[in-house]
């Protein structure tokens, strides 16, 4: 009851209680509309920050194989032999490189499933993700490409191009990250810790590369490994003649970067390549960066039967690969003669 004397207005206690509610949703507004978003994307990543990050851990494992490099602390062992019968090299460069990628991005999404190379138990809580997102990356990208967690595998190449960094062949040496959605490349991350220059690119939305404008099929320029050329070489020859150029190159990194246009700073160290050509097992590490990169551009990289590769599950892809941009991919495939790498 109200003090004798006072009576109260029915419509100034709703107003006043309405004053109220404004009061309060104004002060409470952005708490409960962030508590609401993130409701909604629980579970979920956002593909832009991914790819963020992506950049920020290859270009912070590429600043550690640098170093490594220039100070000549390698300390090289063998971790065993490669199908093929050739040394797998481990370096302090791979082991500093894993360490500060694997952890960046386990940290900022520990829900993601990271691949690498390789494997330490070095665990840092302190690496942690800037929150920068690139200009470039702002602007090509739009925000809120939310996908669920579980459906995205990372793989990480700490170190492409082992053998060449001992020999100090460093312009084959890269630093990547993919990340594979449902196994289908999405996000390709190939950095050149030795230049500084990373390209990156996003299937759908964007990329700062793009193909050559112009390519060669009749013969192609083949790019193959240098650490078993004479098998390629002879398959190559087989396929396109005798004519063929076969250029001899360390790193898958490398191998796709030369099918594309480099920046005009970059080009005078690149060998330019029509189509990228292996024909033994390779690791999914080595191959999915590049895979997306290509697809962003119109690309294609399948087994050596034009099979799609699947980046989920096995690390290891027994198919080869046939890798080519600006070119019909299809007609390349059916000139290639019968090869099954698990025979040989």
């Amino acid at each position: 009851m109200a003090p004798m004397g006072i009576r109260l207005s029915p419509l100034g206690v709703a107003v006043f209680c309405l004053l109220g509610v404004g009061v309060i949703y104004h002060l409470y507004a952005g708490v409960i509309s962030s508590r609401l978003a993130a409701f909604r994307t629980r579970g979920k990543v956002d593909l832009r920050e991914l790819l963020a990050v992506s950049l920020e851990a290859a270009v912070l494992g590429g600043t550690e194989v640098k170093k490594v490099r220039e100070e000549n602390g390698l300390k090289e062992k063998s971790k065993g032999k490669t199908k093929e019968g050739a040394n797998e090299l481990l370096t302090m460069g791979d082991l500093q490189s894993h360490r500060k990628m694997f952890n960046l991005i386990s940290n900022a999404f520990p829900e993601v499933t990271v691949n690498s190379e390789e494997h330490d138990n070095t665990v840092d809580k302190a690496a942690a993700w800037s929150r920068d997102i690139p200009t470039d990356i702002r602007d090509k990208i739009e925000g809120g490409k939310y996908v669920p967690a579980d459906s995205i595998t990372v793989w990480i190449d700490p170190l492409d191009a082992t053998q060449e960094y001992t020999e100090n062949l460093v312009k084959y040496v890269t630093t990547m990250v993919c990340v594979a959605v449902d196994g289908k490349p999405v996000i390709g991350v190939i950095h050149q810790p030795f230049t500084g220059f990373t390209a990156w690119a996003f299937v759908g939305q964007g990329s700062n590369m793009r193909p050559r404008p112009s390519y060669t099929v009749s013969p192609p320029k083949a790019i193959v490994s240098r650490s078993h050329s004479g098998t390629v070489k002879s398959y190559v020859q087989e396929a396109f003649g005798n004519s063929t150029t076969i250029i001899e190159a360390g790193g898958a990194g490398y191998k796709v970067l030369s099918l594309l246009e480099m920046p005009s700073s970059e080009t005078g160290s690149m060998d330019q390549a029509d189509v990228y050509i292996h024909v033994t097992f390779i690791k999914k590490w080595d191959i999915c960066a590049g895979a997306a990169l290509l697809k962003a551009l119109g690309g294609h990289m399948t087994t050596l039967k034009g099979e799609d590769i699947d980046y989920s599950g096995t690390p290891v892809n027994k198919g080869g690969l046939v890798a080519s941009v600006g070119v019909d991919h299809k007609a390349l495939l059916e000139r290639l003669p019968n090869w099954d790498p698990e025979k040989h």
